[in-house]
């Protein structure tokens, strides 16, 4: 391997490990059990990044249905189709 080439894996390297935040969270078991129990997710990092993705999903929609009636004359947008089989 060439100077270079060990300088951009140790860029890619520095990259990957910025990409994975690590961090100490205190959580209620109670809620934890509930949410493996009704999830069905028994890994705990999977069931935090399930729980986030289902946050930013409700409260996007919350804020899309404020913006509700804001623009009379906006039209749709066009819808995907989808693939025919």
């Amino acid at each position: 391997m060439t100077n270079g080439a060990v300088h951009r894996l140790h860029e890619s390297s520095i990259l990957v490990h910025m990409a994975k935040l690590r961090t100490t969270l205190n959580l209620d078991e109670e809620l934890l059990r509930a949410a493996r129990e009704y999830s069905g997710i028994e890994e705990k990092t999977a069931l935090i990044h399930e729980a986030l993705r289902e946050l930013i999903s409700r409260a996007a929609a919350r804020r899309l249905i404020a913006l509700g009636g804001t623009m009379p004359k906006a039209r749709a947008g066009r819808r995907r189709r989808s693939a025919k089989a």
